[in-house]
């Protein structure tokens, strides 16, 4: 149940232990969320992220472990995770990604399906299983962590942003099939954001930090903002850079390297 003032309470974040997805819950604590459930593939890294909830705020954190490289586990996952909420839940928060390696992944075929699974396939299957739960507790809202790398995809970055375009696209969709359920949908366009993820990569303008995304991401949960942009200027660079003709799009893209 949300709070008097709208706020989630109970929160479930897949992929807790990214950089991201901490800060986000950070925000949500502080919102007063009490019950915040963590799910992930690094306990250590999860426990961390459960002390930060508590001492933001949260009266009860909980773990579950789960690998985005296999798909099956994903409705355990969920389910599992909505067990251990105890009680109707009022955010889901999908923040499952991998930015990988294109000059290493590109030629592999293993490692391109991969990055497949991670970014687009996994998001998927548990996606059907949060809108299943939620749908049938009559309310919620679903954050999904997709990333301008979809909004039109550059060649440095194909595997990545051919991935997350998909999840967006889908995302779009499913944000539609909700209409009338109690249900909602926000899609989360970051740009490049600095974090563990991102280390060793030449940064382009209008990158940021976790910080500034947990920020946007407050800003669009409490506007009910279906789309949320950070920085909000993406919103308006990209409107123009996804109809650039494709030899000038490689040349703007190429200059910001890897």
């Amino acid at each position: 149940m949300k709070n008097a003032f709208g706020l989630p309470q109970r929160v479930v974040v897949l992929a807790g232990s990214s950089d991201i997805a901490r800060a986000i819950t950070k925000r949500l604590c502080a919102a007063r969320a009490h019950t915040v459930v963590l799910a992930g593939r690094n306990q250590q890294l999860l426990e961390e992220a459960s002390t930060e909830a508590l001492a933001f705020g949260a009266s009860h954190v909980e773990t579950v472990i789960f690998d985005a490289r296999d798909p099956s586990n994903a409705e355990r996952t969920v389910t599992t995770s909505f067990e251990k909420g105890g009680g109707a839940v009022d955010l889901v928060v999908v923040a499952v990604g991998m930015l990988g390696d294109q000059e290493r992944f590109q030629d592999d075929p293993a490692l391109a399906a991969e990055m497949a699974t991670v970014n687009f396939t996994w998001p998927v299957a548990a996606l059907a299983r949060v809108r299943s739960l939620l749908v049938a507790q009559g309310s919620g809202r679903i954050l999904v962590i997709s990333s301008v790398a979809g909004v039109r995809v550059r060649r440095a970055k194909y595997l990545y942003g051919g991935a997350k375009a998909g999840l967006d696209r889908l995302c779009v969709g499913l944000a539609d099939s909700l209409e009338g359920t109690g249900v909602s949908m926000h899609i989360m366009r970051p740009g490049h954001v600095r974090s563990r993820m991102t280390i060793g990569e030449k940064e382009p303008p209008f990158a940021t930090g976790v910080e500034d995304v947990a920020d946007d991401v407050m800003r669009g949960l409490a506007d009910r903002s279906p789309i949320i942009w950070s920085p909000p200027i993406l919103r308006y660079v990209f409107s123009v850079l996804r109809h650039l003709p494709a030899p000038l799009w490689r040349t703007v893209t190429d200059s910001m390297g890897r």
